[in-house]
């Protein structure tokens, strides 16, 4: 996972488009944020991609940045646009899957 140099970004602004590109066949990560209070990552996943069932032990805010997705949390299925989020609480499994690629931003906070 690479971590963005956000030194670049201090006083133009940061701007999601571009900081983050599809790969055929792959999910693409990149982390902007890593501190101990939590990590702020981009993803991009190509269609039919995704990632399996797991628990995170902290909250998690996913916001979909281009296309659509489709997430699981605790069973129930969500389908998410661009401009949306969702809030997979600790401890709760979930899943997520490309029926088209899509990005997304992930928040998570530690306790």
């Amino acid at each position: 996972m690479e971590l963005l140099n956000l030194e670049n970004y201090l006083r133009e602004g940061l701007s999601t488009e571009g900081l983050i590109e599809y790969q055929a066949g792959s999910v693409v990560s990149k982390t902007v944020i890593k501190k101990t209070a939590g990590t702020v990552t981009l993803f991009a996943f190509d269609k039919g991609e995704g990632l399996s069932e797991h628990t995170a032990p902290f909250d998690a805010m996913v916001c979909i940045l281009d296309g659509k997705a489709g997430i699981t949390v605790s069973g129930k299925e969500y389908h998410l646009n661009k401009g949306e989020m969702i809030i997979m609480p600790a401890g709760e499994p979930h899943a997520l899957r490309a029926s088209e690629r899509f990005k997304m931003m992930l928040v998570m906070i530690r306790e």
